[in-house]
């Protein structure tokens, strides 16, 4: 359970319910949707499980698309994580490290005419400039200390851990013992939610977005199919009560927010820059010391976070450059340092230009709309490997197949649909950046020796 809890929480918890409040304007609606994103999670971590027990032998989620689907689509998974989803959690998680440090205090700004300058009217890159310099400061000084092959190992991560549980504990508690708290705050919806117009079905899927960053790692967690005694067993059992973990602890910190909180006042949080929900609380409860306190603890969760996410993803465009389908240099291992060099020099480049070309819950949507696209496909994979190996030995099988993965999949092809026509923007900077592959995969291609 500890694995699944190190896998998952991390810095959305902090900063999700500001958008999902304004999307769904009452705190029940939120509540729910983080229940429901967390149930969605849970049958994609159960489905995908599968999937690596079956073929845990041969690799990661790039060669799992290379069995399944051929070199085409393994390829775009790859440069996908690349361009949008890696390098976006990275930028991302960085982003709120930055915003963090922004809160013990205020980082510099430039004149409103620069901030005002854009690309395409999509694209600030001077707007908020001193938290995505120091954003993009944090991504070259952890590349730097993977170069040398500096890793976290399992007592950082776990410390990492339980440094973001302490975090939500104390605003939880700093809620449930201020006389500042109301339960009419759950009860009371936003101003105009009642003038609303349509149905919730378009608001709840675009409130999990953010939900689903949140919650985004429980694809890694599947990869224990076929590393643990009696997988058919304790993999659902451990994917189950370690999802519940997760789900509760993410339901008592939104509920700490909306119990200390009118959901008016959270809303308002957002439209100040570099606003972070747990911080607002906590100074609202506990003044400069709260909001101090909570801010050193976010930024080192977030700290640990993003130098987790970086050397994972540096090995997939190396294994991606060894089979000649990334960029040559990339497959390139230092000699004494036995890392992967030149793929995280790489990837510092591009995730400090994603820093640049956006906020953060523009990032988060952008990354979790094109991460949904190969959840769907990996779990779809469920239906191919019983096709195309119905006799193999399976560690642990999906319970409740064909109903669990069929659900998921139906789920990642909604929410890719839904986030195309509610929230283009996102959608279509992902989708273009995930395309932008295809005459580099050409490419590359065509300078493969003959299979």
């Amino acid at each position: 359970m500890i694995l699944i809890l190190s896998s998952i929480i991390g810095s959305g918890v902090y900063k999700k319910i500001v958008p999902m409040s304004e999307t769904l304007m009452s705190p029940g609606l939120v509540l729910a949707c983080w229940v429901l994103a967390g149930v969605v999670s849970m049958l994609g971590a159960l489905s995908a499980a599968e999937v690596s027990g079956l073929l845990a032998a041969s690799g990661g989620q790039y060669v799992y698309f290379r069995k399944m689907y051929g070199q085409g689509l393994a390829f775009f998974f790859g440069w996908s994580c690349f361009a949008v989803i890696q390098s976006g959690s990275i930028a991302s998680i960085s982003y709120v490290f930055a915003q963090s440090v922004n809160g013990l205090g205020e980082l510099p700004r430039l004149s409103a005419e620069w901030e005002a300058f854009s690309l395409g009217g999509v694209v600030f890159p001077f707007q908020n400039i001193g938290v995505k310099a120091l954003a993009i400061a944090l991504i070259w000084a952890l590349t730097a200390l993977n170069y040398r092959g500096v890793r976290q190992g399992g007592l950082l991560s776990t410390v990492v851990t339980l440094t973001i549980v302490a975090g939500i504990l104390s605003v939880v508690v700093a809620s449930l013992m201020s006389p500042q708290s109301s339960w009419e705050n759950l009860q009371t919806p936003a101003t105009g939610f009642a003038e609303r117009q349509g149905g919730l079905f378009t608001p709840m899927f675009g409130a999990m977005l953010g939900a689903f960053f949140a919650y985004e790692g429980w694809n890694s967690i599947s990869f224990i199919g076929g590393e643990i005694k009696d997988p058919r067993k304790n993999v659902p059992l451990a994917l189950f009560f370690g999802m519940l973990a997760v789900i509760t602890v993410y339901l008592i910190a939104n509920f700490a927010y909306f119990y200390a909180m009118p959901i008016d006042d959270i809303i308002a949080v957002g439209k100040q820059p570099n606003s972070i929900a747990a911080v607002a609380v906590m100074e609202r409860l506990q003044g400069n010391g709260g909001r101090i306190f909570i801010s050193v603890l976010i930024v080192i969760g977030t700290l640990g976070c993003t130098n987790t996410t970086l050397l994972m993803a540096a090995r997939v465009y190396q294994a991606m450059a060894r089979d000649g389908l990334f960029f040559p240099r990339a497959a390139y291992i230092h000699p004494e340092y036995n890392t992967p060099t030149r793929a995280l020099v790489m990837q510092a480049v591009w995730s400090s230009l994603l820093v640049l070309s956006g906020s953060f819950d523009q990032l988060t949507d952008m990354l979790i709309f094109a991460s949904f696209i190969y959840y769907g496909a990996n779990t779809f994979g469920v239906f191919i490997l019983r096709r195309r190996m119905p006799d193999a030995e399976r560690p642990y099988r999906t319970p409740g197949y064909p109903f669990v993965p069929a659900l998921f999949v139906i789920f990642c092809i909604v929410l890719v649909i839904n986030t195309l026509y509610n929230q283009p923007r996102e959608a279509l900077m992902g989708l273009g950046l995930i395309l932008a592959g295809a005459p580099f995969f050409l490419y590359w291609r065509k300078r493969l020796p003959p299979q």
